[in-house]
């Protein structure tokens, strides 16, 4: 016994900070594993000081840390552009029963037909979507699934004998991925600058789709949350001078039993099913980005694709490489827990559904565009689709910057949206309201932008201060990304 008084633990402690010499919250029974050769002496630490705590302690701790999370299930998240929307429950049972959860990648065919089956509907349903006549289910993200469209896209042309078609087109607009991606795969990135109304500039598209063009990667609708009007036309030009559409499905939240991309004239486009069927990423992952392609492409396809077999009357289905595939793209055949949540929603919300979720999605954009359009500025004066992007220049006047509003959220419970981005509009706040947010949180978030409007006016240090009722302050961010410091220390 002790006559000592502690203070109970403050949640911003670490386990080291709360540890206890000779305090243990477990008994592990003697090892029935014999006694291995320990490694190299060189390669072993003199000493690894871990805390040691009773079992209580440590769920103390970590639900501690867990009640400060920032979640959809806990508050609003208006993260342009990331698509934080709410996944449904059902999802994540169906994706935990043992016949999906339970099954390995490299177990024979036979034994995983359930599986493969899924993801044959799956891979039919995206088809269906965005009226590609094939897909694959294997990029594990967005980005992943840019780089394998662009990678089919150069090969492609190198087939046809134009290996010099290496200028990919890329709106100013774009997210930062879509360089990225085009550059890896060994193209020149060339922009292309949007006109006053947040469009393409067809004049600028025309001056550069030329015979060592290999494609164009745009959006739609654009980061900016706007439907280019002219995207046919887009697609006529880039066609025209040989080379290939590339569209980035990041944004079909607004578009889904609306709008067919293959119709538009898109040759290749991923799907982020991470955000656009129900698992929305928050913290890194997981994701899907499968890609649809039309028939000029089909035969580059990245393997494996699941293939449907009806032969001798018994449907069966398997794995298959393409032709001319481009190759592998992970260990497996992709993030097969996000594609059964994703078949789980589809299923759920059938054609009907999802034509609704999209609309109620553009429906809830251009709510909080007309009751905020007085108090932010707005750079485009059109209507939105899923996400509106508004400009803090106004408040920027006043000495209060888009990073002030967006760390004042923090203190009323809303998660800030996405900030300087896209890069052509300044102090740029990008906010996606989604589809499963109802016009009360709406109303809601409005209260609070009105708030911190009055607030950047009347009393801005409250805004260049923010956040006040958090654990942490507001941090250094230039230096926690230059230097950053992820190692405890006592």
């Amino acid at each position: 016994m002790t006559t000592e008084t502690r203070k109970p633990q403050e949640s911003h402690q670490t386990l080291w900070d709360i540890s206890v010499p000779g305090r243990s919250g477990v008994r592990l029974p003697e090892s029935d594993v014999p006694v291995q050769p320990m490694p190299d002496a060189a390669l072993l630490r003199e000493e690894l000081p871990l805390p040691e705590l009773s079992e209580l302690d440590v769920v103390r701790h970590f639900t501690r840390l867990s009640q400060k999370n920032f979640s959809i299930d806990t508050n609003f998240y208006p993260l342009g552009s990331c698509t934080m929307k709410y996944n449904p429950k059902i999802n994540d049972m169906v994706a935990s029963t043992p016949g999906f959860s339970g099954i390995h990648p490299l177990q024979p065919e036979e034994t995983v037909q359930g599986a493969l089956e899924l993801m044959s509907n799956l891979q039919d349903m995206l088809q269906e979507i965005t009226g590609m006549p094939a897909s694959t289910l294997a990029p594990l993200a967005g980005a992943h699934g840019e780089l394998s469209g662009v990678l089919m896209i150069r090969a492609f042309h190198e087939q046809n004998g134009n290996p010099e078609r290496k200028v990919m087109l890329i709106p100013d607009s774009a997210h930062g991925t879509n360089p990225a991606s085009a550059s890896m795969a060994g193209f020149d990135v060339v922009t292309v600058p949007s006109d006053d109304q947040g469009n393409m500039d067809l004049k600028a598209l025309e001056a550069v789709a030329n015979d060592k063009l290999g494609g164009l990667m745009i959006t739609l609708p654009s980061t900016l949350g706007l439907f280019d009007p002219g995207i046919v036309e887009v697609c006529e030009i880039v066609h025209e001078a040989g080379g290939l559409v590339y569209g980035d499905g990041a944004n079909m939240n607004a578009l889904l039993g609306r709008v067919k991309l293959n119709d538009l004239g898109f040759d290749v486009v991923h799907l982020n099913l991470h955000k656009t069927t129900s698992t929305p990423h928050g913290g890194g992952g997981p994701g899907a980005g499968p890609i649809c392609v039309g028939d000029k492409l089909t035969p580059f396809m990245p393997s494996p694709v699941v293939e449907r077999d009806s032969e001798g009357g018994v449907e069966s289905f398997k794995l298959v490489s393409p032709p001319n595939t481009i190759g592998t793209l992970s260990a497996g055949h992709g993030n097969f827990g996000v594609l059964v949540r994703s078949y789980a929603y589809l299923r759920a919300l059938g054609a009907g559904g999802i034509r609704q979720a999209s609309g109620d999605a553009v429906l809830n954009a251009n709510y909080l565009l007309k009751r905020l359009e007085h108090l932010y500025y707005l750079p485009y004066d059109r209507i939105c689709m899923h996400e509106v992007v508004f400009s803090g220049r106004w408040q920027k006047a006043q000495g209060v910057k888009a990073l002030d509003v967006s760390k004042r959220l923090i203190d009323y419970g809303v998660h800030p949206p996405t900030m300087y981005f896209p890069l052509i509009v300044e102090e740029a706040l990008m906010i996606e309201p989604t589809e499963t947010e109802s016009k009360e949180t709406l109303d809601a978030f409005v209260d609070v932008m009105i708030a911190i409007a009055q607030e950047s006016g009347q009393t801005p240090e409250v805004l260049t201060e923010a956040p006040h009722n958090t654990p942490v302050g507001r941090l250094d961010e230039a230096r926690a990304s230059r230097q950053p410091d992820v190692r405890y220390r006592a």
